[in-house]
């Protein structure tokens, strides 16, 4: 031995290379002219319309994490827990799909937007090609999740068109002020975040968890809050686990909030969305409040 400490695990660079080798095998499979003709023949997903009382919930269904290990079994019917999701209020469910460190599949996406027909599905993963974009829509998404420090600007900008040629909505996620000054102009040269129809097209999510550390930083969330554009929504993401810290996000300006784990663990995921939804309304109201 040397001596030398060894480097911490930098979870977003893997991640990235597992999403390669993934697109290159379902490329092999599935050439691109078939995906999209899949995709052409799936209905149209719902559309993302945000509510006028100011706050929103995007609750996602997930069977695994790095950070919080299994959040439930095989068992898990990723139908009935969106359900659940949907009777609480939210406004969009989110799946997860990646399959080596989240026990995802395109599966549940598959199954999740085939089941629930008045909310859109984002397949929430580590996409790192048009080519996966499209693979979504086939499956039935009607939304899609795409990190900012994983993709360049003009790739970032590919995707989000393919996204906005498919009928999607695209949630751009940034960790820190570096993504947010090179997502932003990309995000807006592209279109309007909420179309002329009321339909939002794009949201701009600031991460507090560190995906290559996987630490949580909840601070982050108010700190960089100051920095989302009035023009696109803000989600806050990660950390949001009690209807307190849904207050304390929609107080500082978040349009939405994107909760799993703690869904995921509630005894009512119903019960638990509604309260995060309920409280974070009143962050909101109480915002509007102050500013006036």
């Amino acid at each position: 031995m040397n001596g030398t400490p060894a480097q911490p695990e930098d979870f977003l660079a893997n991640m990235a290379t597992a999403s390669a080798e993934r697109l290159a095998a379902a490329r092999t499979r599935t050439p691109l002219a078939e995906l999209e003709r899949a995709a052409a023949a799936r209905k149209a997903a719902p559309p993302l319309r945000l509510s006028a009382e100011g706050f929103d919930l995007i609750a996602e269904v997930k069977r695994s994490s790095p950070s919080a290990g299994a959040l439930a079994d095989a068992t898990l019917s990723s139908v009935a827990q969106a359900k659940k999701y949907v009777a609480g209020g939210a406004a969009a469910i989110s799946v997860l799909t990646e399959p080596s460190r989240f026990a995802g599949s395109l599966a549940d996406l598959d199954a999740v937007a085939a089941a629930v027909a008045d909310r859109p599905v984002m397949r929430k993963d580590f996409l790192v090609d048009p080519y996966q974009v499209v693979e979504a829509r086939a499956a039935g998404a009607g939304g899609v999740l795409l990190i900012a420090a994983m993709l360049e600007p003009g790739l970032l900008r590919d995707m989000l068109q393919t996204t906005f040629d498919l009928g999607m909505f695209a949630l751009v996620e940034a960790f820190d002020e570096a993504d947010l000054m090179a997502c932003i102009p990309v995000m807006a040269g592209v279109m309007p975040a909420i179309d002329t129809a009321g339909v939002c097209r794009m949201l701009l999510g600031i991460n507090c968890r560190n995906l290559r550390t996987l630490e949580v930083e909840f601070l982050r969330l108010r700190k960089l809050s100051e920095q989302l554009p009035d023009p696109i929504p803000g989600v806050a993401e990660s950390g949001v686990d009690s209807p307190d810290k849904a207050t304390l996000v929609a107080g500082v300006g978040y349009r939405l909030a994107l909760v799993g784990t703690a869904l995921m663990r509630a005894a009512d995921p119903a019960q638990a969305a509604g309260a995060m939804l309920a409280a974070g309304r009143a962050g909101r109201a109480g915002r509007a409040a102050r500013r006036h």
